[in-house]
């Protein structure tokens, strides 16, 4: 039985996990996302991801700390951090050879391979051209609120749930990126502090902290995260993956390098067929308004909400 629920509506692929009654992350739902994904970056049909839950009142409770307890056993001795490295650098080439991977995810190196598929999903959704938006339906603590933060957009329902990283309190700290994209969202110290303190927030402080993009009603999580993946499916592709690779792997570099990065890829976007189309229908647009003697003030009330909304350009035949 899959521990994934899928639904398409347009360019919309809505994903919810379904692993009761907690809804934990574990080795099994976590392939089946990087199945999911690997798949989805090879569908042009789909354009947007809406990440949610079908358990109620939890998107994710956090990562099985059974199955981590069970690969750190299976380790059968203290792995100091340089042996750790090691270890980490040798097997991520191997995950990439199907039938190694199987026999990683079952051997004495499971908790290393977990570890690696966890990060190879969030990498993947960062690189993709495809937009991802996490509808957080309630509580989202530890690898649930790693698995949003490689979500490009995040919404959340207003109620009593909680969101954080309480690893800390078990001994860890957050292995899924946790402290790399919180200190890019929220900043070091407050980072630090959450990190730390492993208490977690409301959806309230989450989103007044800028963790969570949107606050909604429990009953309109969904809706709203589906409005927006809608809206956004309707960008170009190639722009989007752009924008993600600019700030997702520009910000951790120098600003020169992250500069050369922005350079780069605004002159490969420049010239390629679909954008030069929808430069050309904006300026013809333009140019229609001035010589219709109209302001500015009447092409931005008219036009602006439909560039917002994807409609105005047309960008559908755009590839992934």
């Amino acid at each position: 039985m899959s521990l994934l629920i899928t639904e398409q509506a347009g360019a919309v692929l809505t994903v919810a996990m379904n692993n009761p009654p907690f809804n934990f992350l574990d080795a099994a739902l976590m392939s089946e996302l990087e199945e999911l994904l690997a798949s989805v970056d090879r569908d042009s049909s789909v354009r947007a991801v809406v990440l949610t839950s079908a358990v109620p009142e939890v998107f994710i409770s956090h990562y099985d700390v059974g199955e981590i307890l069970d690969g750190s056993e299976r380790a059968g001795m203290r792995v100091p951090a340089p042996v750790a490295a090691v270890a980490l650098r040798t097997l991520a080439p191997l995950r990439r050879v199907p039938g190694v991977r199987r026999l990683l995810d079952h051997g004495p190196a499971a908790g290393v391979a977990g570890l690696l598929r966890y990060h190879a999903v969030i990498s993947r959704m960062r690189h993709s051209s495809t937009v991802f938006v996490a509808a957080l339906n309630g509580r989202a603590l530890g690898g649930g609120l790693e698995l949003a933060l490689g979500c490009d957009i995040r919404v959340m329902a207003d109620g009593p749930y909680e969101i954080g990283q309480p690893e800390i309190l078990i001994g860890l700290l957050p292995g899924g990126g946790g402290i790399a994209a919180l200190t890019r969202s929220i900043g070091l110290s407050a980072t630090v502090e959450l990190a730390l303190e492993g208490r977690p927030l409301t959806p309230r402080q989450a989103y007044d902290a800028r963790i969570i993009h949107h606050l909604t009603p429990p009953d309109q999580t969904v809706p709203r995260a589906q409005e927006i993946a809608a809206r956004l499916a309707r960008r170009s592709p190639a722009a989007v993956r752009a924008v993600k690779h600019a700030a997702y792997d520009g910000a951790t570099v120098p600003l020169g390098r992250g500069l050369a990065m922005e350079r780069i890829a605004f002159l490969a976007l420049a010239t390629r067929p679909d954008t030069r189309a929808a430069m050309r229908t904006y300026r013809d647009t333009v140019a229609d308004y001035e010589r219709s003697g109209t302001g500015l003030q009447d092409f931005v009330t008219e036009q602006l909400p439909r560039l917002l909304d994807g409609t105005a350009i047309d960008f559908t035949n755009g590839t992934k």
